[in-house]
């Protein structure tokens, strides 16, 4: 690929990562609950989530899904109901403690993968739009694979360490959030609800 196209995309794929989204702002409340030791598990389970997404838009899936709308419906109806029940779930959410902080050491490792990897894949257009994204950066006087490969390996890039920033983050506002934690929840809660009501709507 050539550098310059590889920067343009490397560009691009860093502001698709910080535009807010569902993982992001999993990583984000999972940072200030659990610390970002745990939310590394939910960021990697939400990256993976990304590259199974990558490599269905590589196979043409995204072809596919545009071109059958009930296929497509179905998908986001499943990926709303899914965002819904979590926002469900934050919004019922207590207070972050400092006893909480202190035994989410306990908390399952694979749980929090999971979750991130399910968050990822309930997002359908992400392989609508990657079939259009993907398309800008192909040079098709090269080889396919190699140029899908390097994509691939700097999205996915790009996704964790955009992610893990936004733990980070949450965990140096930890104090706050032991004081104002019922409302962080709340509107966490309420975003992840939104983005599950408008998501079948979406074009």
């Amino acid at each position: 690929m050539d550098p310059f196209i590889w920067l343009t995309f490397a560009a691009a794929a860093l502001g698709l990562s910080v535009t807010p989204g569902p993982n992001g702002l999993l990583a984000l409340t999972h940072g200030a609950m659990h610390g970002k030791r745990l939310a590394l598990f939910t960021i990697s389970g939400g990256v993976l989530g990304f590259m199974m997404l990558f490599a269905v838009t590589v196979a043409g899936l995204g072809v596919m899904l545009q071109a059958s709308p009930t296929a497509l419906t179905l998908l986001k109806v499943i990926g709303a109901f899914y965002l819904i029940w979590l926002g469900v779930q934050l919004w019922q959410a207590p207070a972050l403690k400092l006893d909480m902080v202190e035994q989410s050491g306990n908390l399952s490792a694979y749980r929090l993968f999971r979750q991130g990897m399910l968050v990822a894949l309930s997002n359908p257009k992400v392989i609508l739009f990657l079939g259009v994204f993907l398309a800008m950066f192909i040079d098709t006087e090269r080889p396919l694979i190699p140029q899908f490969m390097l994509m691939a390996l700097t999205f996915a890039v790009t996704e964790f360490a955009v992610e893990y920033l936004l733990a980070a983050l949450a965990v140096k506002a930890r104090p706050w959030l032991i004081r104002k934690g019922k409302g962080f929840n709340r509107c966490c809660g309420v975003l992840f609800m939104a983005l599950g009501v408008v998501l079948p709507f979406s074009q």
